[in-house]
């Protein structure tokens, strides 16, 4: 066999080995309901944060774990868990996705968050061309 062919197949290979990996790890949206029915698998679950609860973030007992309730957008209740340091602006959110999986006690473990903030853009400040 050519070397060409040899490196041709090999290339090919890997091709096939990345896209396998990305199907494998690739996750999906769900709600809390979904997510705790299937624990252990991985999921992107949107909700806001239950303000009525507090968040406990202790860095000098764990600075990688923050603790706090969300509320997803059918209302269902559960703890996450992100493990990742408090982010800033957390209170200020309107909207949560969290990425990670259920467990069997009702809490949701995050890796990680995406949060959309409030504008600085509203009615009020808005910019009008001339």
């Amino acid at each position: 066999m050519k070397r060409s062919h040899i490196i041709a197949i090999l290339i090919i290979a890997v091709a096939i080995a990345a896209l396998v990996g990305s199907l494998y790890d690739s996750s999906t949206y769900a709600d809390l309901d979904q997510a705790f029915k299937y624990p252990g698998k991985e999921y992107h679950v949107v909700g806001v944060l239950d303000r009525s609860h507090e968040i406990r973030y202790e860095p000098s007992q764990n600075a990688s774990l923050t603790e706090f309730t969300m509320v997803d957008l059918k209302g269902r209740t559960c703890t996450v868990m992100l493990h990742k340091a408090k982010p800033q602006d957390l209170e200020r959110s309107e909207r949560l996705v969290l990425i990670g999986e259920a467990d069997e006690n009702g809490n949701f473990h995050a890796r990680d968050m995406l949060m959309k903030c409030p504008s600085k853009y509203n009615e009020e400040n808005k910019v009008t061309g001339v």
